[in-house]
């Protein structure tokens, strides 16, 4: 079997965006709206972590604010100042900048730019198999199958 070519190197901000902006469902897929990822990781073949460049425009948000049972998260801000929103509140981010989240912790959170410019960061989180993820904020769960992330109501009904 013959494996897939991946380039040695590349300039990331001249990654392909992904094709899909979100895979959340409706209603929340359209508030993701001026978040654009273009997945790092995925041109090199890596499969147990991922990264993306992520780009927020002014009022954009990163993602629903969530908490992930088995994947740790990590983002460094690159550009811009978005606003870093977790259980314990806002914290405004600045370039060079990083956060963690450690899984399992059910301290949920997202990045909000706030501000009159794009902001521009890196995210990197690993794969592991059995994830799901909460959403606090909103009627939403998530859980990772076989086929992917699979969508449901806090009651297990799913969208």
């Amino acid at each position: 079997m013959t494996e897939p070519t991946h380039p040695v190197a590349i300039v990331a901000a001249e990654a392909p965006p992904r094709v899909r902006p979100s895979i959340y469902p409706e209603p929340f897929a359209l508030r993701m709206a001026g978040r654009v990822k273009h997945p790092l990781g995925d041109l090199f073949g890596l499969t147990n972590f991922g990264v993306n460049l992520t780009r927020l425009a002014p009022g954009a948000v990163s993602a629903l604010r969530h908490a992930h049972t088995r994947q740790d998260e990590f983002i460094l801000v690159l550009e811009g100042n978005p606003t870093l929103v977790t259980d314990a509140g806002e914290t405004r981010l600045a370039p060079g900048m990083c956060a963690g989240f450690k899984a399992g912790t059910g301290d949920a959170h997202q990045l909000r730019n706030d501000g009159a410019d794009e902001a521009v960061y890196l995210e990197v989180g690993d794969r592991t198999p059995g994830d799901s993820a909460s959403y606090p904020d909103e009627d939403l769960q998530a859980v990772m199958g076989e086929g992917g992330w699979r969508f449901l109501h806090k009651d297990g009904r799913p969208y």
